[in-house]
């Protein structure tokens, strides 16, 4: 490997490539929620959801003992003046962001018995908890390690890296791993191996791809503190709050309702708000891959020219909105369909799954100004959206949790807060840095899209009348549809020209503009 040479130009059509790639990885993301139904019926609702609380945790603590250095390798890597400084950003990453969770790991461990008695479980699976929190604790350090990692492939604009780690490695292989034991007579037990499996695989995988985009010699040869490390960390620590945050809107909704119902009511709670976390993930999934991709491109366009900054940000906002709008309404109108997949008890999410569906379109829409500002402003300006959310969250709770059952108004307040958070950063934005995403070509392209949304949102919840069998493939083909129309006449020509020979592919222009 040699020595950075100049950037070049970051355009649209640089966006357009990264997001591609990226989409393919977090397609992981769905054989997820496909596998959802399939951990449902094995594990029953309960089961399910003590896995599912167990697993939220070691998100949360991921998210809180990696001292932020997913993100801290976004800003640093790419500007990079060389590749003894990218080492020296990854090692200082894997340091103090596998380290702590090493630590962390062996002390739950020793104390899994008195955490234990905190869950709420079915009386069947009471005396599971304890043997489960000490091997599934180990999911930590792992987890922490694939997170590093494949940041650090995507800091390197090696966006496509992670398609065969996070599809095939861990998520097909955790269902072909659970699926073999549970048939073997492990039980419940046997998801919690099958997780472990599936990321010990995967994070073996991340030090060959690792090898391939680093200077490994270099990460080793290092030692010391120099000026990388010092960025690298204090970059971590800046935006480790905004980071835990984030997954708190995530995964402690999970936690909050599984303490509040005592239990199996408590572990059944938490499966629901789950398995609404996960269809709604769908359109979170469009506002993910523009976050991976943005972060690098809009680090190494600050480097080079504010201007190009601008350009890129208006351009995934418009696309964006193209893209999670249509999908949102449709498979709000589909819910029932949806939900149909996990059995009818699955049924008392469905108010749950709208409003978090919707609050992630809005989240996808604003919330591309969050990776944008994590590049481009000083690092106290990544806290300001943090403490604003958790507040409106919180206060949001208070008045409505009680006026509504516990799973609607756990997740009414969630959804206020997500979309609170998303949006002060593009204030922020405006306010502090003159950036802001809606151009002369947005009103149009809102205006479009909004109009085909409500026509396709029609039409899905007709077909939503229909049986089951014929009504989920035809929400899904409404959704395609919905998408494709959005894309063809609400964008703009040039954005569409950017997708290149797939925009050609899917005729969404006949030849680019002059």
């Amino acid at each position: 490997m040699s020595e950075s040479a100049a950037q070049p130009a970051v355009t649209s059509r640089s966006v357009a490539r990264g997001l591609g790639t990226t989409v393919l990885a977090r397609l992981g993301a769905v054989v997820e929620i496909v596998a959802q139904p399939l951990y449902v019926l094995m594990f029953g609702l309960a089961g399910y959801g003590l896995y599912a609380v167990l697993w939220a945790t070691i998100n949360l603590l991921e998210n809180i003992f990696d001292l932020g250095m997913t993100s801290a390798m976004q800003r640093t890597v790419p500007q990079s003046a060389s590749d003894a400084e990218a080492a020296a950003a990854l090692r200082t990453a894997m340091i103090f962001g596998v380290g702590p969770c090493i630590i962390v790991a062996a002390l739950i461990a020793a104390f899994a018995a008195d955490l234990g008695s905190l869950l709420n479980v079915a009386a069947q699976d009471r005396a599971l908890v304890t043997p489960a929190i000490r091997v599934f604790v180990w999911a930590l350090p792992l987890w922490a390690f694939v997170e590093i990692a494949t940041s650090a492939l995507r800091a390197r604009m090696v966006f496509g890296a992670e398609i065969r780690l996070r599809i095939v490695w861990e998520q097909v292989l955790r269902l072909v791993f659970a699926g073999l034991f549970f048939a073997g007579g492990l039980g419940l037990k046997g998801l919690f191996i099958a997780h472990l499996c599936s990321l010990a695989i995967t994070a073996f995988l991340c030090v060959r791809l690792l090898a391939q985009h680093y200077d490994l010699a270099e990460f080793w040869r290092g030692s010391g503190s120099t000026e990388t490390t010092g960025n690298t960390f204090w970059a971590g620590l800046s935006i480790l709050p905004s980071n835990i945050i984030a997954r708190l809107f995530g995964d402690a909704p999970a936690l909050i309702l599984n303490l509040l119902l005592p239990g199996a009511a408590g572990a059944a709670a938490a499966g629901l708000f789950t398995i609404a976390r996960k269809l709604s993930s769908v359109v979170q999934l469009v506002r993910i891959a523009f976050v991976y991709v943005m972060a690098p491109l809009a680090a190494s366009a600050e480097r080079e020219d504010r201007a190009q900054v601008a350009d890129i940000y208006a351009y995934a906002t418009r696309l964006i909105s193209a893209i999670a709008l249509p999908l949102a309404a449709v498979l709000a109108a589909g819910s029932a369909s949806l939900l149909s997949l996990f059995g009818a008890q699955a049924q008392a999410a469905k108010a749950a799954l709208v409003i978090l569906l919707f609050a992630r379109a809005a989240e996808a829409v604003l919330g591309i100004s969050s990776p944008v500002l994590q590049v481009v402003s000083a690092f106290r300006h990544q806290l300001t959206a943090s403490i604003f959310g958790v507040a409106v969250a919180v206060v949001a709770g208070w008045l409505i949790v009680g006026r509504l059952d516990a799973l609607t108004g756990v997740t009414l307040a969630t959804a206020i807060g997500i979309v609170v958070m998303a949006a002060v950063p593009m204030i922020q934005l405006a306010a502090n840095e003159k950036l802001h995403p809606f151009d002369h070509q947005f009103p149009i392209v809102a205006l479009r899209g909004i109009s085909i949304m409500l026509a396709a949102g029609g039409v899905a919840l007709l077909a939503s009348r229909l049986a089951d069998p014929i009504a989920l493939p035809t929400i899904i083909l409404v959704a395609v549809v919905a998408i494709w129309l959005s894309m063809r006449f609400a964008l703009p020509i040039a954005d569409r020209a950017s997708l290149g020979k797939t925009g050609r592919r899917l005729r969404l222009y006949k030849r680019a503009p002059p």
